[in-house]
Protein backbone atom coordinates (compact mmCIF):
# COMPACT_ATOMS: atom_id res chain seq x y z
CA UNK A 1 0.00 0.00 0.00
CA UNK A 2 0.98 3.27 -1.16
CA UNK A 3 2.07 6.12 1.35
CA UNK A 4 -0.82 8.73 1.64
CA UNK A 5 2.15 11.12 1.58
CA UNK A 6 3.00 10.53 -1.92
CA UNK A 7 -1.22 10.80 -2.43
CA UNK A 8 -3.38 13.39 -3.72
CA UNK A 9 -6.19 14.63 -1.42
CA UNK A 10 -9.04 16.65 -2.25
CA UNK A 11 -10.19 19.53 0.94
CA UNK A 12 -13.73 19.17 1.35
CA UNK A 13 -13.66 22.40 3.35
CA UNK A 14 -10.96 24.32 0.89
CA UNK A 15 -12.19 22.56 -2.27
CA UNK A 16 -8.51 22.29 -3.36
CA UNK A 17 -6.15 19.78 -3.93
CA UNK A 18 -3.45 19.07 -1.85
CA UNK A 19 -0.59 16.51 -2.12
CA UNK A 20 -0.04 14.56 0.48
CA UNK A 21 -2.05 14.12 4.34
CA UNK A 22 -1.81 18.35 4.94
CA UNK A 23 -5.55 19.08 6.00
CA UNK A 24 -7.23 16.73 8.97
CA UNK A 25 -9.04 14.01 7.78
CA UNK A 26 -12.29 14.83 8.18
CA UNK A 27 -11.74 17.29 5.98
CA UNK A 28 -10.40 15.71 2.99
CA UNK A 29 -11.20 12.46 0.71
CA UNK A 30 -8.86 10.19 -0.93
CA UNK A 31 -6.25 9.27 -1.70
CA UNK A 32 -6.07 9.49 -5.62
CA UNK A 33 -3.08 8.58 -7.90
CA UNK A 34 -3.13 12.07 -9.32
CA UNK A 35 -4.45 15.73 -9.28
CA UNK A 36 -6.90 15.65 -12.04
CA UNK A 37 -8.17 12.11 -10.09
CA UNK A 38 -8.89 14.60 -7.17
CA UNK A 39 -9.88 17.16 -8.82
CA UNK A 40 -12.72 15.36 -9.74
CA UNK A 41 -13.75 14.16 -6.26
CA UNK A 42 -16.84 16.24 -5.90
CA UNK A 43 -18.13 14.75 -9.05
CA UNK A 44 -16.91 11.18 -7.72
CA UNK A 45 -18.93 11.60 -4.67
CA UNK A 46 -22.42 12.28 -6.39
CA UNK A 47 -21.99 9.84 -8.83
CA UNK A 48 -21.28 7.34 -5.84
CA UNK A 49 -24.17 9.04 -3.62
CA UNK A 50 -26.80 8.84 -6.35
CA UNK A 51 -25.94 4.77 -7.04
CA UNK A 52 -25.94 3.90 -3.52
CA UNK A 53 -29.41 5.50 -3.36
CA UNK A 54 -30.81 4.17 -6.57
CA UNK A 55 -29.57 0.70 -4.62
CA UNK A 56 -31.10 1.32 -1.34
CA UNK A 57 -34.41 2.21 -3.45
CA UNK A 58 -34.53 -0.89 -5.04
CA UNK A 59 -33.88 -2.85 -2.03
CA UNK A 60 -36.56 -0.55 -0.27
CA UNK A 61 -38.68 -1.78 -2.87
CA UNK A 62 -38.10 -5.35 -3.32
CA UNK A 63 -38.32 -5.94 0.38
CA UNK A 64 -41.74 -3.94 0.23
CA UNK A 65 -42.82 -6.56 -2.84
CA UNK A 66 -43.13 -3.53 -5.12
CA UNK A 67 -41.59 -3.40 -8.66
CA UNK A 68 -39.15 -0.32 -9.73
Amino acid sequence: MANGDEKYWYNLETGQVEFGMISPSVDRVGPFDTEAEAARAPEKLQERARSWAEEDAAEDAAKSGGAE
